[in-house]
């Protein structure tokens, strides 16, 4: 990732940099979900109903919750 770039909305909601251990899966899980979270983004830019927006926001704050519990699962010990 070059640094010299801002970091998407999605880089941000995930944390992109943010990876203490410097697991590779940890850094793919994230890339992964930071994309979902920036087509979800995209969204808000288009024409809806405010149920639509609703709908938008809790789908990024449940790809949110799912990356903690894939972070979780593929860095669990033992």
């Amino acid at each position: 990732m070059s640094e010299d770039r801002e970091l998407t909305f999605g880089e941000r909601a995930v944390r992109l940099t943010f990876n203490p251990s410097g697991d590779h899966k940890v850094t793919v899980l994230k890339q992964a979900f930071a994309r979902i979270i920036d087509m979800l983004d995209a969204e808000r830019g288009q024409p809806c109903t405010g149920h639509d927006f609703s709908s938008i926001a809790v789908a990024i704050t449940e790809a949110q919750t799912a990356l903690l519990w894939a972070v979780k699962a593929v860095t669990r010990e033992g």
